[in-house]
């Protein structure tokens, strides 16, 4: 939010998720591993690294693409800034926000295999298992499962979006 708003923060912002965006997974899985062990928490901070971008950019999208003439009505009528965040621009930007959670969701489910990989267990523990036992029925069972969660939290997103 506070890169939506600042224009210095944004830009030193920028570069960071411009990072954490185009560095391959595989690439910050090594010292992420050397940093905490193979286990859940190398995975989690793997799925955020890779997951987050999204969420961050498309708030700091949707404040900005707030019209002005509205924020300068609401400060206009007294209202504080946080007041102006709240009740002016988070709902104005509500959609590009849900778009961008909705991005995240779907990036963050399709790290948990290779999150599997590295001892993170989860949903991507069964298609790990499945592929290195060469069991094609327990690869494709864990892989529908992903599947099928992503299919019901993108409707979900979607239909907290659209209303």
């Amino acid at each position: 939010m506070l890169a939506g708003r600042n224009a210095l923060f944004e830009s030193a912002l920028r570069p960071v998720l411009d990072a954490m965006q185009t560095t391959p997974a595989f690439v910050y899985l090594v010292p992420i591993v050397m940093l905490f062990s193979i286990g859940n928490t190398a995975g989690v901070i793997a799925t955020i690294i890779f997951a987050v971008p999204p969420i961050i950019r498309l708030t700091c999208l949707g404040i900005r693409q707030v019209h002005p003439e509205l924020v300068e009505a609401a400060q206009a009528f007294g209202a504080s800034e946080f007041q102006v965040l709240t009740q002016v621009q988070l709902p104005l930007a509500l959609p590009t926000i849900l778009a961008g959670l909705n991005q995240t969701i779907m990036m963050a489910l399709s790290m948990v295999v290779i999150a599997a990989l590295i001892g993170a267990g989860g949903l991507g523990a069964p298609v790990v298992l499945g592929l290195n036992t060469l069991d094609t029925g327990q690869a494709a069972v864990g892989g529908l499962a992903i599947v099928l969660l992503a299919v019901i939290l993108d409707r979900l997103t979607q239909s907290i979006a659209s209303k």
